[in-house]
């Protein structure tokens, strides 16, 4: 009798190209960006004032990566003068749901975290 099973897929492979593009969305300030832009586009001045600690050099450098991956929009403001406002591009608004589960999943598991680095420190 013939085997009628179907074979079992392989799992996806995480290629260099894969580990590029998480290391570019996932990295510090990408995440912070993207959150922020997801309430409402943004010009940078608001951008830096939303998140604190970011220096002027990697905000633009996020910008720029976020925008070059299709995730962020830039526009120019017709104002006088005239004004350059960020908002999250159709691609980086897919993102929203899996940022909003990483900050509720590092909410959830953060005292666990805490346990396991004091333990693994000798504090605990």
């Amino acid at each position: 009798m013939p085997e009628t099973s179907q074979p079992t897929p392989e799992p996806p492979q995480l290629t260099e190209e894969h580990r590029e593009l998480l290391d570019q969305v996932l990295d510090k300030w990408s995440l912070h960006v993207l959150d922020k832009l997801c309430e409402r586009p943004r010009r940078f001045n608001e951008l830096r004032r939303a998140i604190p600690a970011v220096t002027q050099k990697s905000l633009t450098a996020t910008l720029r990566r976020l925008e070059r991956n299709g995730m962020v929009e830039r526009a120019v403001v017709s104002t006088r003068p005239v004004a350059v406002e960020y908002r999250v591009a159709p691609l980086g608004k897919t993102l929203q749901g899996l940022i909003d589960a990483l900050w509720s999943w590092t909410t959830v598991t953060l005292p666990d975290v805490r346990r396991a680095r004091a333990a693994y420190d000798g504090d605990g």
